[in-house]
C-alpha cells in the first residue's frame, strides 16, 4: 500500500476552518493515508481485519462486507482529494495526544455511516519518503528550469541589441521591454520567497 502511495499526488483539503494536505490510497486489503498541517505530519494504515473491526463498532447496523466498507470509504475520500467533496459528507478532525483524529459521516445502503481515522505521527523515514525528497528533487528541477530561463532571457536581449546596433526599430513602440536584470529578479524572488514564509 504505501508504494501506491508514492504514485498519489498531495491534495489541498480543508476540514473546518483548518487546511490540510493529505494523500490516500485504498485497495480491498486495507487503505493508508497520510495528512498534515505542514507543522506535522501523520498517518494510518489499516488492513481489512482492522476495518472490519472498526466498522463492527461505529457501524452496528450495518452488515456488508469489509470490501464494501473500504469502497465506500474510497468513494467518501476520493471526491474529497479531488477538490469536489460530496455535500452529503461530512469531515471533521480533531488533535488527540500525539495524533490527528478524522471524523467522517456519511450513508451507506440508506443508513448513518460513520468512519474514524485514527492517525498517528508518520516516522521520519515516511516524511523523508512522501514530503522531503520529492520537495527537493522539485526544488531542483526549478531551479534548473529558472537558470535554463534566465540564460535564454539574456541570450534574447543580445540578439535584440544586435538587431538595435544594426538600425532595426520597433513598429510597435508598446512591445519594448527593458533588458533582464537577474541580480534584481534573484533579490525580488528571495524576497517574495521570505514574506511567503513569514
Amino acid at each position: 500500500l504505501e508504494s501506491s502511495l508514492l504514485t498519489q499526488p498531495w491534495a489541498s483539503v480543508c476540514f473546518g476552518e483548518s487546511a490540510f494536505l493529505a494523500k490516500a490510497c485504498f485497495r480491498d486489503t486495507g487503505y493508508i493515508l497520510l495528512i498534515s498541517d505542514l507543522s506535522g505530519i501523520w498517518y494510518e494504515s489499516a488492513d481489512a481485519k482492522a476495518v472490519g473491526q472498526r466498522s463492527k463498532e461505529l457501524n452496528k447496523r450495518l452488515t456488508v462486507h469489509v470490501s464494501s466498507f473500504l469502497h465506500h470509504l474510497r468513494k467518501l475520500m476520493c471526491p474529497l482529494l479531488a477538490g469536489q467533496p460530496d455535500a452529503t459528507t461530512s469531515f471533521s478532525c480533531h488533535h488527540t495526544a500525539g495524533g490527528l483524529s478524522l471524523h467522517v459521516k456519511s450513508e451507506l445502503s440508506g443508513l448513518p455511516f460513520y468512519w474514524d481515522f485514527h492517525c498517528c505521527p508518520a516516522p521520519v523515514e515516511m516524511v523523508s519518503c512522501h514530503l522531503v525528497r520529492p520537495l527537493i528533487r522539485m526544488s531542483l528541477a526549478l531551479q534548473y528550469q529558472v537558470q535554463e530561463l534566465t540564460s535564454l532571457l539574456l541570450q534574447k536581449d543580445a540578439e535584440i541589441e544586435d538587431y538595435r546596433e544594426s538600425g532595426a526599430a520597433l513598429s510597435r513602440d508598446r512591445l519594448r521591454t527593458e533588458p533582464f536584470q537577474e541580480e534584481t529578479f534573484q533579490q525580488n524572488f528571495m524576497a517574495e520567497v521570505r514574506s511567503s514564509a513569514s
